[in-house]
């Protein structure tokens, strides 16, 4: 790779954001993180990286940007708001889009990028902030083949799988937005599932170890089930992003006029957990609404 594009930004030093940084930084390259959040930003100073308050504060000659910030509207304010980073990319700058948004923004985002040269990689990540920091995640991406090409170190250093899902930006998210739907739905029927084993009397420790021995197993049981049997809501992903990847499934589904009833359901889920208070709460509290809707007590 050309020493030009070994400086790589990296907007959004979240959980996820942290871990891409530190491994880019691992594997040689000159990191600028940028985030809102100044004790995120104390952080990767000691880590060794650079740091931006804002996006329009990164170096103008900084060919690779990776976004891992939450939604779309924090998407298109690092890019085109006030102080966005979009005014200030040259041409042939390649934006590597990670966070989970609706295909139709992905595209619509790649189209404005486009107009002024810049390329767009439409890139979802998937691993959790553990794979993150390990550089070991699993990237669903799409676009041309001059982006792929140009993002190779970078998603060497930070992927252990990269899927290239199509040549079209809005088919990694789409491909995302199915590992959403699937992981959404997986946390809501294993929190139906314990509170369902607890209201009936077994042992939730029990529960666990069997299922997750048996073909009721899922990935998202086996990982969530320990915060439930722990008491432990302390967020790693938050109720409030599941409320909003399940709520792309349903608007694109709409939008194709496809029926999703167990998405909506586990939707309708997360809404009461969220109505309930618990929006910023890890996502596997979902389970407590049906303590609040049944006698039962969860540890």
């Amino acid at each position: 790779m050309s020493s030009e594009n070994k400086k790589v930004a990296v907007i959004g030093l979240g959980s996820m954001g942290m871990g891409i940084a530190q491994s880019l930084l691992r594997d040689g390259f000159k990191v600028i993180g940028c985030d809102v959040n100044a004790d995120a930003l104390a952080r990767f100073r000691q880590a060794g990286g650079a740091t931006a308050g804002r996006p329009s504060d990164i170096d103008p000659d900084c060919q690779i940007v990776v976004c891992v910030v939450v939604s779309a509207v924090q998407a298109e304010d690092v890019l085109f708001g006030p102080e966005g980073i979009a005014a200030t990319l040259q041409s042939g700058a390649l934006f590597i889009a990670c966070s989970t948004v609706s295909p139709d923004f992905a595209v619509h985002t790649a189209e404005r990028l486009a107009s002024q040269g810049v390329l767009y990689l439409d890139a979802p990540i998937s691993g959790g902030a553990v794979k993150a920091a390990a550089g070991k995640l699993s990237i669903m991406a799409s676009g041309s083949a001059q982006a792929f090409a140009k993002a190779k170190g970078v998603t060497d250093a930070i992927a252990e799988k990269l899927y290239r899902v199509g040549e079209e930006v809005g088919q990694g998210s789409s491909m995302k937005m199915i590992n959403q739907l699937l992981a959404g739905v997986h946390i809501a029927t294993a929190a139906e599932a314990m509170a369902l084993a607890t209201k009936v009397g077994l042992n939730a420790g029990m529960v666990y170890e069997v299922i997750s021995n048996s073909a009721g197993n899922s990935w998202m049981f086996e990982n969530r089930v320990p915060h439930i049997l722990a008491g432990d809501y302390k967020p790693h992903s938050a109720i409030s992003i599941f409320l909003k990847d399940l709520g792309i499934v349903l608007s694109t589904a709409n939008s194709q006029r496809f029926p999703v009833p167990l998405a909506a359901a586990a939707h309708q889920l997360f809404t009461m957990a969220a109505s309930a208070g618990m929006a910023d709460w890890d996502d596997a509290a979902v389970v407590k609404v049906y303590e609040r809707l049944s006698d039962i007590t969860l540890p």
